[in-house]
């Protein structure tokens, strides 16, 4: 016996004739007697009751007494009797099935055909009845007049006992179980029901039912189909069983046995009654008779029940109770519940149980100070204060993995020295650790995201209050995204997740509380840092800093950590430079300084990487290469050289001219070395002079006269043809390409370079000119060489030259230092006039016939014939020359000026054959004609034509009278003079 369920109480005593069937109607009793009498019972009257009012639909726990006998109700010994309340009858089986009205007790019906039935059962809610006499199995139906029987069946023997179940019906025949269907009559076998006990069969509220098996009850569903772990034990075999949420009454001779309804339906009372035979449920009670006596067994208020149970230690009996409290205590429900999982908590892990208590400590909703100050390793941050639990937590042993090393530091050791006892005493904390982490992993995210909505709440009142430095000051306390620490449910977050990652990193579970730092957190910085430090969790650390926006000291750590990887190859894949490019690409926009601070170290090993950080980040480069030519001078150009491959667009046109100037100056750093040396060539090409030429001949950007003066006159003329074409000097550049360089070929892709580049800009006829230019140097190289050595002469002289040029490469070194060239000043504007290529020499060069470049004229017409002015060619070349080596040059010309003419003759035809067709079309359209006939009508008065003179609109179908049409028109011109004098 676990506790009193309920309470027995005689409510009616020596009753002077045999009972044969009892119910309960409201308040009162209905006795059927052996004599066919029905006797109608109250509550005693004559008695004082002390109880508070009293709900006339119920029994009272007070003795009865005989109010009124309705003689001979029944002709025959009662069997059982029911009130249909919902309807207002009262149905009794006897010889047949009658139905009484209520109050009064008039019979007004009797089923016929239940003549000789032994059991019935009724469907309240469908108004259906069921019955059985001998081997047939009636359906009735109440229509709310009368009972219209709808169906019958056959079964193989008497039926002893039946309910309904669902849509079906289970019954109970000789020794057997069946579901009959109520549609068609057909069965299908469950079960025996043992040799010894008749079937029994109890529907419960959820639609399943329990069949008796000698003294097991038996759960099944409405198909007959067993329920999992679905078995009441009794001590015998019972007579009958009502169902009372939530308990399962049984009757058997000698007692009342009550179990619950909760698997596995435990036994919860019992009580002793002698000869009692039968057994009923009323509103309130179930009430219990024997021959003479009727009990009433009343239930123990669910308070007093649930205080019991706790006391005893039955907390799921005592939470299941809970439930069944009625809406209005509410409250007192949700009290109880957590005072019960609370105390149910504290059982469960004194014994061992630690993951089932932390559910129960999460359904007390108790705060989590409390569950951890059962666990004395865990720091918490100094400012929590420890509620102390109601009892010591005892420790048990219980199967678990191993536990990690730092459990030896942080737990508490055992005294004894045994090593069983010792490991042991490791699995059980390592149990408890990890019961803990489940428990704040399922109570974290609730106060996390409180928390972060406190947070939000918080950005919202700093960024629409008008205090400046009091949002300042707020600001000041704030974390993980303007998140503050100092609220109530923050700080609650720093407790949660302290202790999480405690027990994570305690239990060995590093990779976890990584995890736990990459989200958001709120982790207390001081005791999670020595923590990890001591552990050696670094990557977790580093994750710690950058929560807590603590970027400078994460880049530090990360630093170290690299370098340390670079000398002793530990953690090389887990801290290379990689991690510190990917660290600050979110800190391109918040915080550039600190992003170019710590990039210094990547940007020598990773410039690529670190290049792409810069732009992705949208960093301005200025303040990149402001940055790097005060700390890192040697990565200047790198930088701005890699910035310009990834998108000339992001270059500005002084950083541009500064990227040039730092590798101007390096190539003449190199040149001045060579020059002392007389080992200088010309061609020679080092890698910094062939990034100079690309850089020349691909930027836009920079200054070329600038750059001219610090030329040497007599070197470096590749660079100094590329800087004439940027001015557009083009004369200049290609006499250094053929004079000075010896590179035909060079010449002619300078010129193809410039043509192709102004094909879309000019016309073709002015960017040609560049060919006859190159085309007059190869006929007068003397006078082109004389030409280009004094516009040299002249930019040297118009530039400050008191000092040699290469002193002046040594003044620019000293002026830059190791930074390079910054920049270039205060250069003076060259005063070279542009050639006139539109000019034609009408002779050939005095100097005579032998020094022209006669094969490279030739080979310059035959390769760009298209591209020049073949009447200008030929009106500048030498009279001397022959037309057979014209004939590369003069054919294509020829043919080309054929086809033209051709061309143009066939377009000139085609169009004059056009005009003809759009002349005759014109000529089709005016001749139409128009038919007049007696039908015809004015479009204007709607009269017909006849024949008078009519007028026809262009449209050649609005016919009209020429007077109308007259008429119209100055009535026009009427109202348009008189709207002009109006005006």
């Amino acid at each position: 016996m676990v506790h009193n369920a309920y309470d027995s109480f005689k409510l009616i005593n020596n009753c002077p004739t045999k009972i044969d069937a009892v119910e309960s109607y409201g308040s009162k009793l209905l006795v059927g007697c052996s004599d066919g009498s029905l006797r109608i019972y109250g509550p005693d009257s004559s008695i004082a009751d002390q109880s508070p009012p009293f709900d006339p639909l119920t029994l009272r726990k007070k003795p009865y007494a005989l109010e009124r006998t309705v003689a001979w109700f029944s002709k025959k010994a009662l069997l059982s009797m029911k009130v249909l309340e919902s309807r207002g009858l009262l149905l009794s089986l006897s010889e047949s099935i009658a139905f009484h009205r209520l109050p009064n007790f008039e019979t007004i019906v009797v089923i016929a055909k239940a003549k000789g039935a032994n059991v019935y059962s009724w469907d309240d809610r469908r108004g259906f009845l069921c019955f059985a006499r001998q081997k047939r199995v009636c359906i009735f139906r109440h229509d709310g007049h009368g009972f219209l029987e709808v169906k019958e069946f056959g079964v193989p023997d008497t039926v002893k006992s039946i309910s309904w179940s669902g849509e079906n019906i289970c019954v109970g025949v000789r020794k057997d179980y069946m579901i009959l269907k109520a549609t068609n009559g057909a069965l299908s076998e469950v079960f025996s029901s043992g040799k010894i006990a008749p079937p029994l069969v109890v529907p419960l509220p959820s639609g399943e039912l329990i069949l008796g098996k000698e003294n097991i009850g038996v759960l099944v569903d409405q198909n007959g189909k067993l329920v999992q772990a679905g078995r009441i034990c009794w001590s015998e075999a019972p007579i009958a069983v009502v169902i009372q949420k939530p308990y399962a009454i049984a009757l058997s001779p000698r007692r009342v046995e009550i179990h619950s309804l909760r698997v596995p339906y435990p036994l919860i009372q019992t009580i002793v009654l002698h000869d009692a035979c039968h057994l009923i449920k009323s509103n309130n009670a179930i009430v219990v008779a024997s021959n003479n006596s009727v009990y009433g067994l009343f239930p123990v208020p669910l308070g007093a029940q649930i205080v019991q149970l706790t006391a005893s230690g039955e907390f799921e009996e005592a939470l299941a109770l809970c439930k069944l409290l009625p809406p209005k205590d509410a409250d007192l429900r949700v009290a109880r519940e957590r005072s019960i999982h609370t105390r149910y908590a504290h059982y469960l892990f004194d014994n061992g149980c630690y993951e089932e208590a932390m559910e129960h400590f999460l359904a007390s909703q108790v705060d989590i100070t409390y569950v951890l100050s059962l666990y004395p390793s865990i720091v918490l941050p100094k400012t929590t204060t420890i509620p102390k639990p109601e009892k010591l937590i005892g420790l048990s042993p219980d199967d678990s993995s191993c536990l990690s090393d730092d459990l030896e530091t942080w737990l508490p050791q055992p005294s004894d020295s045994d090593e069983n006892a010792a490991f042991e005493f490791k699995k059980t904390s390592h149990n408890t650790l990890m019961a803990l982490i489940k428990y704040l992993q399922k109570k974290g995210y609730n106060i996390v995201e409180k928390a972060a909505a406190e947070g939000m709440e918080e950005v919202v009142l700093d960024a629409i209050g008008d205090n400046f430095t009091s949002a300042r000051s707020k600001k000041s306390n704030k974390r993980h995204g303007n998140i503050p620490i100092n609220s109530a449910a923050g700080h609650m977050a720093a407790i949660l997740d302290t202790a999480l990652l405690q027990a994570l990193l305690l239990t060995g579970q590093p990779s976890a509380a990584l995890e736990l730092l990459n989200g958001l957190n709120y982790c207390d910085v001081k005791i999670c840092e020595e923590l990890l430090r001591n552990g050696n969790h670094y990557a977790a650390l580093v994750e710690l800093y950058k929560s807590n926006s603590m970027h400078r000291e994460s880049l530090k750590l990360l630093h170290q950590l690299v370098e340390e990887s670079k000398r002793n190859q530990s953690h090389a894949e887990e801290f290379g430079p990689e991690a510190i490019i990917e660290y600050l690409k979110p800190l391109c926009g918040t915080d550039p300084m600190l992003v170019l601070e710590f990039s210094l170290f990547v940007l020598e090993n990773h410039p690529t990487q670190t290049i792409e950080l810069f732009l992705s980040g949208n960093i301005p480069a200025d303040m990149v290469n402001a940055y790097l030519k005060q700390h890192a001078p040697n990565m200047q150009g790198r930088y701005l050289e890699l910035m310009l491959a990834m998108n000339e667009n992001r270059i500005s046109a002084n950083l541009q001219n500064e990227m040039v100037q730092i590798s101007l100056s390096e190539v003449l750093e190199w040149y001045s070395e060579l020059s002392a040396q007389q080992m200088w060539d010309e061609k020679a090409y080092s890698p910094t002079r062939k990034k100079l030429l690309s850089a020349l001949e691909s930027i836009s950007g920079y200054n070329p006269e600038a750059l001219l003066e610090h030329l040497p006159p007599d070197a470096l003329f590749e660079e100094r043809a590329i800087l004439f074409g940027k001015m557009n000097q083009h004369e200049l550049a290609l006499s250094l390409y053929v004079h000075k360089l010896h590179v035909p070929e060079l010449a002619l892709a300078y010129c193809d370079r410039v043509y192709d580049s102004a094909v879309h800009r000019l016309p073709v006829k002015s960017s040609g000119n560049l060919y006859l230019t190159l085309l007059q140097i190869y006929l007068n190289p003397q006078k082109t060489t004389k030409y280009f050595e004094n516009s040299i002469m002249n930019l040297v002289s118009s530039s400050n030259t008191s000092t040699q040029k290469v002193s002046s490469v040594a003044s620019l070194k000293s002026k830059v230092g190791r930074k390079k060239i910054a920049s270039i000043e205060g250069a003076e504007d060259m005063r070279i006039s542009p050639s006139n290529t539109d000019t034609t020499i009408e002779e050939s060069s005095e100097e005579g016939g032998s020094t022209i470049m006669f094969d490279r004229v030739l080979d310059l017409l035959s390769r760009r014939w298209d591209r020049i002015n073949g009447a200008y060619a030929l009106k500048i070349l030498p009279r001397e020359t022959k037309l057979q080596n014209l004939l590369p040059f003069l054919g294509p010309l020829v043919k080309k000026s054929s086809e033209a003419y051709r061309n143009s003759s066939v377009i000139k035809s085609l169009r004059q054959t056009e005009s003809l067709q759009v002349k005759d079309e014109l000529y089709n359209q005016r001749k139409a004609t128009v038919k007049i006939s007696r039908d015809s009508t004015c479009s204007l008065c709607d009269k017909k034509i006849g024949t008078t003179v009519f007028a026809i609109y262009p449209n050649r179908k609005t016919l009209v009278h020429f007077v109308c049409f007259r008429d119209s028109q100055n009535k026009k011109v009427v109202t348009r003079g008189s709207l002009l004098k109006k005006r």
